[in-house]
């Protein structure tokens, strides 16, 4: 007999071998018809795979994350398959499914696709999915994978020849015949609807030396339904956009001159930034931390013994050599190393710990130049970098005090829907990570301990760690559904290690201290870009760079509307005013693309009556009132929105 456990604790025995769709029939037909993927033992399996010893079985459906990565990774096959009949010299390199969706490299030769393209890709694709062709694996030996694709395909080659033999697979559907590790749905069939999304240039294995190959990039859903809510989505997310927004509300650009991935920030997204530090800035204080600055540069030991240039050293900016021979700095890729050395500048008592630096620190990192995106993936960004120095009987608190610091963040931002990830090392690969073993049970120890007392909603991802350290993720859902990865909290017992720091305990020997390692925000830019297009530019009140403008009717009333200003601004409410010769409709719409929370109209009668006509974006009219009452309503809704920490 076979026992198979389920993830619910439950065992079912079966009389010699089964598979798991034979099981899914056995827990029910009707789910058995949604099961599209499994793992057997942590290992990802067809529904038809043969099972013969004890084990663990998860079975997946269209819901589960794992479900839509089979799904999307057989969709590939078929966009792979449909350029095959399309363009008969194409030759394959790579097909995986991706966040959303997935896509394939190819090199297309003499050939393009473009837009025009794209319908007749979908077609064959669809017609291909009909026909309900089975996804069947094989293992193949390197000797007749290599002959298989042998003046074919270097591509597939180049890859087969790293691979070692008995690890080699083949997936067939149709007359279609691929490498493949595996993981698929049963058939083509459950594949009810598909989108070419865009085509992108790729360099062969992400070298910029190398052949550039076209990147083909769609998406697929088992109901067309789907697809169409997914296309309204996209058309959202284009009005989202941050890079657009930030256009739109004169907040950062970018210039080739200055260089690629280096924003530059106008008067109101700087404004913008000195808002959000701030507000950071008084939790930080409330919170026990002492303000630190950095420089932009270290000397290159500095990485070598904190292990980031082993690291990164090869993908970061080149060394920056000075006029004394053999000496040479970095642009700072990191700010946990400097403070460090602040921390060692002098000796402390365990009475004096923790130790709490915090530091609006920017660093610099060579992303390649296809990976820049807006503010979201840029080369040089400001972290809202803080490092505890603590004792480990400190060490449960101060991770507990962060947790709370960072829950207070999102709420005072917006950010409802998140999850927490407590990624760990991968025992398997050792040779990623620094430091003793001893440590790395103590470090992931105490930050699942933690995530379980806050009752934290949390997942733990296994080999997802830092190389110094463990760490607690929070994943955050943006209003378009999407997941960001904001706020990170790690656990360090290498680096006090690495630059040997010490403080004198009770018993008047000297330990090592403990590092924390957080960033509520992560990075100002990548913050700002997702809050663009989590609110639509519709910030918090208290975070807008104008919380009002007022508009007068003609320029009879421009004293008046000045008058209004200054006291709005003796109020502390931002505001200015548009005197412009426009029509007053013309006013109100240029304000409601700007998104300016609240809009106020002076003409005859408000000039008369001292009060001001005061309107709400979106078009809610809030009536006349006096300025003293409206003074007092944005004021309480600032406070409303800034919770207390």
């Amino acid at each position: 007999m076979i026992k198979i456990t389920l993830p619910n604790g439950s065992i079912r025995e079966y009389d010699g071998s089964v598979t798991p769709m034979d099981v899914a029939k056995s827990i029910s037909e009707g789910f058995a018809r949604n099961v599209i993927s499994a793992k057997f033992n942590d290992t990802v399996v067809e529904t038809t795979t043969s099972i013969d010893t004890d084990g663990s079985l998860v079975l997946y459906t269209w819901r589960d994350d794992e479900g839509k990565k089979a799904f999307w990774h057989s969709s590939a096959h078929v966009l792979a398959q449909a350029l095959e009949e399309l363009y008969p010299n194409v030759k394959l390199w790579v097909g995986p499914a991706i966040e959303n969706g997935f896509y394939y490299d190819v090199d297309l030769g003499e050939q393009t696709v473009s837009e025009k393209d794209f319908k007749t890709i979908e077609n064959k694709m669809i017609e291909i999915a009909r026909g309900k062709h089975d996804f069947k694996m094989r293992e193949v030996s390197k000797a007749d994978a290599l002959s298989y694709y042998k003046g074919k395909n270097e591509y597939k080659v180049d890859l087969i020849s790293n691979l070692e033999d008995g690890t080699i697979s083949f997936c067939d559907h149709s007359s279609f015949t691929d490498l493949c590790r595996g993981g698929h749905i049963p058939n083509t069939g459950i594949i009810k609807a598909v989108k070419i999304l865009s085509v992108a240039g790729a360099y062969y294995k992400g070298d910029e030396n190398e052949k550039q190959l076209t990147r083909i990039y769609g998406i697929s859903f088992p109901k067309q339904k789907e697809l169409t809510e997914y296309l309204h989505l996209l058309e959202e997310a284009k009005k989202r956009d941050h890079r657009k927004l930030g256009k739109e509300l004169e907040l950062f650009t970018f210039s080739q001159r200055v260089g690629q991935g280096l924003p530059l920030w106008l008067p109101k997204g700087a404004a913008l930034r000195e808002r959000l530090e701030n507000f950071l800035k008084v939790a930080q204080k409330k919170a026990g931390y002492e303000m630190v600055v950095t420089p932009h540069i270290g000397n290159k030991d500095l990485y070598v013994t904190s292990g980031h240039y082993a690291k990164y050293g090869e993908d970061s900016f080149q060394a920056i050599n000075t006029p004394a021979e053999g000496e040479e700095f970095l642009l700072k890729p990191m700010n946990c190393p400097h403070h460090c050395e602040i921390y060692k500048s002098r000796p402390y008592s365990y009475k004096e710990l923790p130790k709490r630096y915090a530091e609006f620190g920017t660093v610099y990192r060579y992303e390649q130049s296809g990976e820049l995106h807006g503010l979201t993936r840029v080369r040089g960004f400001t972290q809202d970098d803080a490092h505890i120095f603590c004792t480990p009987d400190q060490l449960d608190q101060e991770f507990k005090n962060v947790i709370d610091l960072v829950l207070y963040v999102f709420g005072s931002l917006g950010f409802e829907n998140f999850t927490a990830q407590v990624s760990l090392r991968d025992p398997e690969k050792p040779e990623k990570y620094i430091g003793e073993e001893e440590n790395w049970q103590k470090a992931e120890e105490a930050i699942l301990n933690a995530a379980k007392d806050k009752g934290l909603d949390f997942v733990v991802e296994t080999g997802e760690a830092a190389f110094y350290g463990p760490k607690l993720d929070f994943m955050v859902k943006d209003a378009l559904g999407r997941s960001w990865q904001l706020g990170t909290i790690q656990v360090d017992y290498n680096l006090p290690e690495r630059f040997d720091l010490t403080y004198k305990g009770s018993d008047n020997e000297l330990h090592r201290p403990i590092m924390i390692h957080r960033a509520p925000f992560g990075s100002l830019e990548r913050f700002i870009a997702i809050l663009l297009e989590h609110t639509g530019g519709n910030f918090p009140l208290w975070l807008m760079p104008e919380q009002v403008i007022v508009l007068s009717v003609s320029e009879k009333y421009e004293k008046y509307a000045e008058k209004v200003l200054n006291l709005l601004e003796n109020a502390e409410i931002r505001a200015l005013a548009d005197n412009r010769n426009e029509t007053v409709g013309k006013k109100i719409r240029e304000a409601e693309m700007r998104k300016y929370p609240y809009i106020i109209i002076v003409g005859e009668q408000e000039e008369k009556d001292n009060t001001i006509s005061v309107r709400q974006h979106g078009g809610e009219d809030i009536g006349t009132i006096s300025v003293d009452e409206f003074s007092e309503l944005v004021n309480n809704k600032v406070k409303e929105s800034l919770k207390s920490f």
